[in-house]
């Protein structure tokens, strides 16, 4: 069985174990993992950070948005480029004015609105989506490689952002198949504890 077969099976559970959350479980839970980043110290030390509006059963990001905002974060918010097949960054200020549904009606941020950056380098905190998670930090994301192509335009130098995953518990696994173009996180912050997935 190839990797990605070993990936695409693994999503279809896990999505569907999310997707069989109660929806009072799913907030609860965010607002767990909500409180975890908000008290996290590279969160708190971060002038920039990139995080991204959640969609489905995906832990609910738009009150630790809004949080970041009021925090007096410079907040970004990715959008597809569908020619490219990359991630474009764009500066949000105001999250009723700023984003819209956009591809696979998934809220972006609007750029009639908002202002196009290149921060990669300037960026602090990285709140990456995914599907699944291990603790050495392995992340399985939906199989576009969005993310993957993003993190490698970061070089991983000292002083690079801090890249963070937000899932629920039942999102940990004990594997992920692997392949050259997969990037790890460095913690994963679910409802019940963070992990630094350095130390294992």
């Amino acid at each position: 069985m190839t990797a990605q077969t070993m990936k695409q099976g693994l999503r279809q559970s896990i999505i569907a174990a999310r997707q069989n959350m109660a929806a009072v479980d799913c907030i609860k839970y965010s607002q767990s993992i909500a409180a975890r980043i908000l008290e996290f110290p590279p969160y708190r030390n971060a002038v920039c950070v990139l995080g991204y509006m959640s969609f489905g059963a995906e832990f609910l990001t738009t009150a630790w948005v809004q949080q970041a905002l009021r925090d007096g974060k410079q907040v970004f918010l990715p959008k597809v480029n569908s020619s490219s097949k990359q991630l474009d960054l764009y500066q949000v200020k105001d999250l009723q004015l700023d984003v819209a549904p956009g591809l696979w009606n998934i809220p972006e941020p609007l750029p009639t609105r908002c202002v196009k950056v290149d921060v990669l380098e300037q960026l602090d905190f990285i709140l990456l989506p995914g599907v699944a998670f291990t603790r050495q930090g392995s992340r399985l994301g939906y199989g576009g490689g969005f993310y993957d192509k993003l993190l490698a335009r970061i070089e991983q130098n000292e002083g690079q952002p801090a890249l963070v995953a937000a899932a629920f518990d039942l999102q940990l696994v004990s594997d992920i198949p692997q392949e050259a173009t997969d990037r790890k996180v460095q913690w994963v912050l679910t409802e019940n504890e963070v992990i630094d997935c350095s130390a294992n």
